[in-house]
Order: structure tokens, then sequence, then C-alpha cells
């Protein structure tokens, strides 16, 4: 099993497609290091030598951004705006939609579980 930038990437899978289990790595990134290393699409992990690994593993450190710091970017980014309390950071502090999307319908992804209002009750005729 490969191990890069501290992920273990599945090794019955081929390198484009493994490539992406690295947060900050999606498929375009992925493609790009298999260009610039000259590893075929079609090539799975497990057939890939030691010394390919290691020019995968070198690669990536050198030149993306990934995972455990890119994770630290965005939290700081996130941060960042709600210690600024701008609309963003204050809709990031309530958990609701930052980029528009209407509330009043929808958004429970954001919202969480709706919530039955207390004391309401349907009238009947």
């Amino acid at each position: 099993m490969a191990r890069i930038a501290g992920v273990n990437i599945p090794t019955n899978k081929r390198v484009l497609i493994s490539l992406r289990y690295i947060y900050g790595i999606g498929p375009s990134n992925a493609k790009d290091i298999c260009e610039q290393l000259g590893i075929p699409e079609d090539r799975r992990v497990n057939q890939l030598t030691d010394e390919e690994v290691l020019k995968i593993r070198e690669l990536i450190d050198r030149e993306y951004r990934v995972e455990g710091d890119l994770r630290r970017e965005n939290a700081m980014n996130i941060k960042r705006l709600m210690d600024m309390a701008c609309y963003r950071g204050l809709r990031h502090r309530k958990g609701l939609p930052v980029r528009g999307q209407r509330t009043h319908t929808n958004a429970r992804t954001r919202k969480g579980k709706a919530v039955a209002i207390a004391g309401k009750k349907k009238v009947t005729k």
C-alpha cells in the first residue's frame, strides 16, 4: 500500500483515481502529476515501482498544498472572516448558507435537522 502525504491510497485502483484520495488533489491536479512524471493514466498503483511512488511523493510535497496544511489554511480563512464579523463571517458563525442561497425552505445541510415548533396546532373545520 502506497502512503503519500499521510494518506494510504488504494492499491487496486488507477493512479489517476487514487491520487484523488488526498485532500487537495482533484481530477486536474492528478492528471497534471501523472503527465509531469510520465506515468500512463491506465497504470495501477500496485504496478508502480518504489522510485515512481517516491517521485510522486516528492512532487506533491514540493508543488502542492495538501492535507493538513490546506485544511489549516481553510480553517484560518473562515476564522478570519468570523473575527472580522463581516457578513460571510456571521453566516459561518450562525451555521447558515454563506453564498446567498435561500433559507426559507431547503438549506437543511447547513441548518441541521428540522425542529418542530411547539404550540402550533392544525385547525380543522
